[in-house]
């Protein structure tokens, strides 16, 4: 999780430029990582300043959202949000990730796909400070929503691990109180909306 600096730049996409199904007052779409690909790619995705882009719900940032679950689906991570993001404050969440900056474009010719497993993996890599080698992230499909402050501006690419060893996770210092859950127990807990939006994503899988 990267804290906002003045002159951070994140990647975004012109909001009508994306598929309409994934830019609904709450959308859930699972999806292929191919085709997610192509529609990103075609859209002429940009860095822009995250202070411009976090006032302009003409676009959307994109957010890698990866979500940790036993291969049973059993039990789901989760951890309490205190991190740089004051609104998410308080709330609960199953989705570890965050912005994507130029840092994850190691050259001017990176393709939009190596340009998000880049940041997805430095993500992972900046949260957690241990994690299965053999438990590779898969990506699941899209969530958005613009019912809150924070939806309005940002898309999230779902990606799922599922591990049969929960223990070889370990946190770092910005997953507060991270727990293994029971997945059916979940929707008693204060989530963010966009954990809810994971989870009802994933149940149509």
């Amino acid at each position: 999780m990267i804290f906002v600096t003045k002159n951070e730049t994140v990647l975004c996409i012109k909001k009508n430029r994306l598929p309409e199904s994934w830019v609904q007052q709450k959308s859930i779409v699972p999806l292929g990582l191919d085709l997610f690909i192509e529609n990103c790619s075609a859209t002429g995705f940009e860095f822009i300043n995250r202070s411009d882009a976090e006032e302009n719900p003409s676009y959307k940032q994109i957010i890698p959202y990866i979500v940790l679950q036993t291969r049973d689906f059993k039990k789901t991570a989760i951890y309490n949000r205190k991190g740089s993001e004051q609104r998410l404050h308080d709330l609960w969440s199953i989705g570890i990730g965050g912005h994507i900056n130029p840092i994850d474009r190691k050259t001017q010719n990176d393709s939009f796909l190596q340009i998000l497993i880049t940041g997805m993996e430095r993500e992972l890599n900046e949260e957690l400070d241990q994690r299965s080698e053999n438990d590779l992230p898969h990506f699941i499909g899209v969530i958005s929503e613009d019912i809150t402050d924070v939806g309005k501006v940002h898309l999230g690419a779902v990606f799922r691990i599922l591990t049969t060893a929960p223990e070889k996770f370990s946190p770092g210092s910005e997953l507060f109180q991270f727990a293994w859950k029971k997945t059916k127990n979940l929707e008693q807990l204060n989530l963010e909306l966009w954990s809810k939006l994971a989870l009802e994503l994933i149940s149509n899988l």
